[in-house]
């Protein structure tokens, strides 16, 4: 089952066997497209958006309405000079629920540039994981990405539950990969395309030299920030061996990105988790935190003294 400590609500799961699994919010902006086209394109394509996302059954399992994942999609709109195709960029974020508290842990914070795609109002947003690619690449480009991140989300949400939990949705993810869409100013599919894109992000999570990553997944969130609540040191133990474990995994595998991908959107959460914590080890997670999050340096440098 996808969640050991919420099994005993599935005594009440009967009224909810349709329930989905996402609880996405998406956002378009499209401030730089311009006033030439109308205002209700965009007002209908979020509308198409959020019910692709929400109303979708993404996986075989049970969710209650309290287990669907909290997310968030905005797709930042730039007009091309061709009628109705788009390029856009797409920030996604993700949250976990932490065990016995209200707190949502990120688990994906990331931002995709490149995306090109078609669209004209009240277009069907059509996805077929067994075709994933239409016969207009720039049409069905758009739903294959936001499939791809759903698949994305949902595997890194199961992978933080159990060991190796999310393995059957890096699949999908990367089986869209394989037949994502093709065509002009499509990009972000393949391996040439960039070194942070969404190929190589599944590519990294489903590589059997990475697979400590799915180590790091489930003992940061499962054997770490879980048991907050009932043992603040032990859990802070584990959450060191998850950084001891990243620093291994960063020193043989420099500058991969699904290092960097865990980083995002933590360095929050990291700073207050070690705020408390015995000098020694507020002065250790400094040092490995300023070492691997690069970005975030003078942050920890300055607030874990």
């Amino acid at each position: 089952m996808r969640k050991l400590f919420f099994l005993f609500l599935l005594t009440f799961a009967a009224g909810f066997l349709q329930a989905q699994e996402l609880k996405a919010t998406v956002t378009i902006v499209s401030n730089q497209v311009g006033n030439a086209i109308n205002p209700s394109v965009f007002k209908t394509l979020q509308t198409a958006l959020n019910n692709f996302m929400n109303n979708r059954k993404w996986t075989t399992d049970v969710f209650l309405p309290n287990e669907k994942i909290a997310c968030s999609f905005l797709l930042n709109l730039d007009q091309t000079a061709d009628l109705n195709i788009y390029s856009a960029s797409l920030t996604i974020q993700a949250a976990r629920p932490i065990f016995n508290t209200s707190y949502l842990s990120p688990i994906i914070n990331f931002r995709d540039e490149n995306i090109t795609f078609k669209y004209t109002e009240f277009q069907q947003l059509d996805f077929n994981e067994n075709r994933v690619s239409g016969s207009d690449g720039l049409v069905s480009n758009l739903t294959a990405v936001f499939a791809y991140y759903a698949n994305m989300i949902l595997a890194f949400d199961y992978d933080s539950f159990s060991p190796r939990g999310g393995d059957v949705y890096f699949q999908k993810a990367q089986n869209i990969v394989n037949n994502a869409p093709d065509g002009r100013g499509i990009s972000g599919w393949k391996a040439f395309d960039g070194v942070r894109n969404r190929y190589w992000l599944v590519e990294n999570m489903l590589n059997s030299r990475y697979t400590l990553m799915h180590d790091v997944y489930y003992n940061y969130y499962r054997l770490g920030m879980d048991k907050f609540y009932e043992d603040e040191s032990t859990a802070r133990a584990e959450i060191m061996n998850v950084l001891n474990l990243l620093n291994n995994f960063n020193t043989e595998n420099p500058n991969k990105m699904i290092n960097q991908f865990f980083f995002q959107g933590k360095s929050t959460e990291l700073v207050k988790l070690f705020l408390k914590a015995p000098q020694q080890d507020k002065m250790r997670a400094s040092e490995l935190l300023q070492k691997m999050d690069i970005t975030n340096a003078n942050k920890y440098k300055d607030e874990l003294k």
